[in-house]
């Protein structure tokens, strides 16, 4: 509700009783709503695949303006819907995600009785790289019903958006989890009156897989992994550093130090070695090797097992993670692997994962998913800031999570 009070001064017009929300709160979400915003539209997106008339008949009745359907519904559910609707004086929008041939549907739709299309691309969807925009190009000039576009809209793909031929754009996350709702709100109302040409950069799949892992931290990282992927017994010997590269994998053994030197010619500028030692009091490492590293650009490098030489380490600036710190080598027997599937700190790495360290320790994201684990961690990052921005309003964690009602009975 309060977030809500915020965007409306924003510039909000539409306001809406989001799916995970309704689940969890029942009608009881549109009624309060409508009670506090009796001016403003209230949507209900009850997402609805079945029981048409009955579930456009409760959130109708409830005080919604507009109630969402699946556009994949079965013509016979859209059909009721639409006879409900016009009962109870609703309009209807149709949902189209996950809707195979969207235009095709988009059309049917408007014959069959819909009000609004929402061209919408979920957040599980975001999280591999999808896009409304892709979907709106096509759609926008066959169908002549308003177009709504849902799925991670900021300020500049609004305006993107409106220039596609967008007539509503839906904003959550941007708006709900901002530190400061009534400025994100209007900087979207100033990107939907006034909509400008938005140069969209291109930046290769890695470039922003890196970016993202930088702007978030190793505990962000591993609860969009549902607390998986951190090592074990692995530490920062440099405070203050941030890592984020592809695996370079090494093999060796209690204190070789052959293969984990060899590794460094081997390795290309900003990639992470990644070597498992078997050992936390004999050394294949040191202030020797890691100015080797400095040479070749390379990212940092973590060691299941001991480093020496930690005063030169923490002078030559490279994020160097380990398990301990000792005075002495091994020799350089040569045994061992490179760029193998390996075991670090508990966590198997392949080569070309990707592997975040910070002050909390290392993460270790498996290259197959690093797109979607980096965009679900930014997701993380967001919310746990603006959880940030609550307590620092005077309320406990407890308050705001609602423990004692959500927890496990």
């Amino acid at each position: 509700m309060q977030i809500a009070k915020e965007a409306v001064i924003g510039g909000v017009d539409w306001i809406e009783a989001g799916t995970p929300l309704i689940k969890s709160e029942g009608m009881d979400a549109v009624r309060k709503l409508k009670g506090a915003f009796p001016d403003h539209t209230i949507l209900a997106d009850m997402k609805t695949v079945d029981t048409g008339a009955m579930e456009v008949e409760m959130a109708a009745k409830a005080g919604a303006d507009i109630v969402i359907l699946l556009g994949s519904a079965d013509d016979a559910t859209i059909l009721d819907s639409v006879r409900a609707s016009r009962k109870y004086g609703v309009k209807l929008m149709a949902d189209l995600i996950s809707t195979n041939e969207p235009v095709t549907r988009a059309q049917q739709l408007e014959n069959l009785g819909i009000d609004y299309i929402n061209v919408h691309v979920g957040i599980d969807q975001q999280m591999v790289g999808k896009n409304p925009m892709d979907i709106l190009k096509d759609i926008a000039d066959k169908v002549n019903i308003p177009i709504a576009v849902a799925g991670g809209m900021d300020a500049k793909t609004c305006a993107q958006a409106v220039k596609f031929g967008a007539d509503i754009v839906i904003v959550g996350g941007n708006i709900t989890r901002s530190g400061n709702v009534t400025k994100s709100a209007r900087a979207i109302r100033e990107s939907v009156d006034a909509p400008i040409d938005v140069v969209v950069s291109k930046r290769s799949i890695d470039e922003e897989i890196h970016q993202l892992l930088m702007s978030v931290s190793t505990p962000n990282i591993s609860d969009a992994m549902h607390r998986k992927g951190a090592m074990r017994n692995i530490r920062s010997m440099v405070k203050g550093q941030k890592m984020v590269g592809r695996a370079v994998t090494v093999q060796t053994f209690a204190g070789d130090w052959a293969k984990p030197v060899e590794a460094i010619d081997i390795a290309s500028p900003g990639e992470v070695l990644v070597i498992y030692n078997g050992s936390d009091h004999v050394a294949p490492w040191g202030g020797l090797a890691t100015l080797s590293c400095l040479n070749k650009g390379i990212g940092g490098v973590v060691i299941d097992g001991a480093v020496r030489d930690i005063d030169e380490i923490e002078q030559l600036d490279l994020p160097v993670f380990a398990s301990s710190s000792v005075p002495n080598a091994g020799e350089p027997k040569g045994f061992g692997e490179i760029n193998a599937e390996i075991v670090c700190g508990a966590q198997a790495v392949k080569p070309g994962d990707y592997i975040v360290g910070d002050d909390n320790g290392v993460v270790v994201v498996p290259k197959e998913r690093a797109y979607e684990i980096a965009r679900r961690a930014k997701e993380v990052e967001k919310t746990e800031r603006r959880l940030y921005d609550e307590i620092r309003k005077g309320h406990t964690l407890s308050e705001i999570m609602k423990l004692e009602k959500w927890e496990k009975h």
